[in-house]
């Protein structure tokens, strides 16, 4: 498994864009086309039903060398065995923690990672230990309706400033990814865009080989 710093490519296996299909064969798309990061975000399923189908990614993941990402549960990543968490501001600061050791299970080598939508809210993701940062939304998304878009202002900002493994994040696709790595970014996390592609694999290979040219 790659270190967060030599990460590229981070995909989602998303609860809101399935449309159908089978989430554990997304998961292998995604690995199969070049995804260094799974994450599993289902805001609208119970825990119960989140942990059967981490049970199922977690070995597809795994086998192939993938970070799992478990959305909104440390403790539900910590005992499926996924390498790494995600948290919200609103769900880590807004709930009243201050380091990330407040909601790592007690001897756990879980990595987490904090979504931030500002400056301020990037160094104090760093500040109280977040492993790595999510820089967004930079353009409008559905994924986040409502969340104004940060700009290719903040992306930039991220470029001279942040001292750890940081992802661009929000309606990034093959488009517009030039202008998210000309200011800077050299890790994007990508929704739409490769999930409602007609092919998930290859969408993922087209959004990899762009990565690693801008990381030579």
């Amino acid at each position: 498994m790659k270190s967060l710093a030599d990460c590229l490519l981070y995909g989602f296996v998303d609860s809101a864009y399935l449309d159908g299909r089978d989430p554990a064969e997304l998961c292998r798309q995604l690995c199969d086309g070049g995804a260094d990061l799974v994450q599993l975000r289902a805001k609208d399923w119970p825990v119960d039903d989140i942990a059967c189908l981490a049970k199922r990614l977690a070995p597809i993941t795994a086998d192939t060398g993938v970070r799992l990402v478990i959305n909104d549960h440390p403790e539900l990543a910590a005992e499926v065995g996924a390498p790494t968490a995600h948290l919200g501001q609103e769900d880590f600061f807004d709930a009243g923690h201050r380091h990330v050791d407040d909601v790592k299970p007690s001897g756990s080598a879980l990595e987490l990672g904090l979504s931030s939508h500002a400056p301020e809210q990037a160094k104090r993701a760093c500040e109280c230990g977040a492993e790595y940062v999510a820089i967004g939304p930079v353009f409008a998304t559905p994924t986040k309706p409502g969340r104004p878009p940060v700009t290719l202002n903040y992306v930039r900002w991220a470029a001279a400033n942040l001292d750890r493994p940081w992802f661009a994040i929000g309606g990034i696709d093959l488009e517009n990814l030039d202008d998210v790595l000309a200011a800077g970014a050299r890790r994007v996390c990508v929704v739409s865009a490769i999930l409602r592609a007609p092919d998930v694999a290859g969408a993922c290979r087209q959004f990899k080989e762009r990565l690693l040219c801008a990381a030579r």
